[in-house]
């Protein structure tokens, strides 16, 4: 009798010991996409402070730099946990803003200019801790991933309702090009 009761309060306490680090798997992985969103957000934020800065020294390029606010607008319309869809508006949304930075080598006066020097320069460092977030976003989702994935965590993460999370990647090839500029 005590066995089996010894049996079923180890089994409890290791299921309740399974859900817990599914939990917190689920909420580091939440935590990583928040890190993602901000910087994206600012990103998103500093956009029209380049748009305007290269609007005065690249006015017939005007196609381009609509394009730039089009694809950042629904870059920020995708809904906050669809992060394949994120991923690639924000794939496009990056490849739109290469192709601006790449408009100064046609620009010298606005390659000069420090106001673009400074947006670009702010750009990079976003650019930068994207990677990084997307990174840490990426290990936290393939945790979590392993976790529901895996037996016997798989049986309580079925049961309550922990499912996987999408990858935050560039799904796109044509996104990985270089852009290319055409005058």
């Amino acid at each position: 009798m005590y066995i089996i009761l010894a049996i079923i309060v180890l089994a409890a306490l290791y299921a309740v010991f399974v859900y817990n680090g599914l939990v917190r798997a689920r909420q580091v992985a939440e935590e990583a996409w928040s890190g993602i969103d901000v910087q994206l957000k600012r990103r998103a934020d500093l956009i029209p402070n380049l748009i305007e800065t290269v609007k005065g020294y690249a006015s017939h390029e005007r196609q381009t730099l609509e394009e730039v606010v089009e694809l950042r607008n629904k870059a920020q319309a995708v809904p906050a946990g669809d992060v394949a869809g994120r991923g690639v508006a924000e794939g496009l949304l990056g490849q739109a803003l290469g192709r601006v930075i790449a408009l100064a080598e046609a620009y010298p006066d606005l390659k000069a200019n420090t106001n673009f020097l400074e947006l670009q320069r702010s750009l990079e460092g976003i650019e930068g801790e994207i990677q990084m977030s997307r990174r840490y976003y990426n290990g936290a989702a393939r945790d979590l991933n392993v976790k529901v994935e895996s037996f016997p965590s798989n049986l309580i993460a079925g049961q309550f309702g922990f499912a996987k999370r999408a990858y935050f990647e560039i799904t796109n090839e044509a996104d990985r090009a270089v852009p290319t500029v055409k005058f």
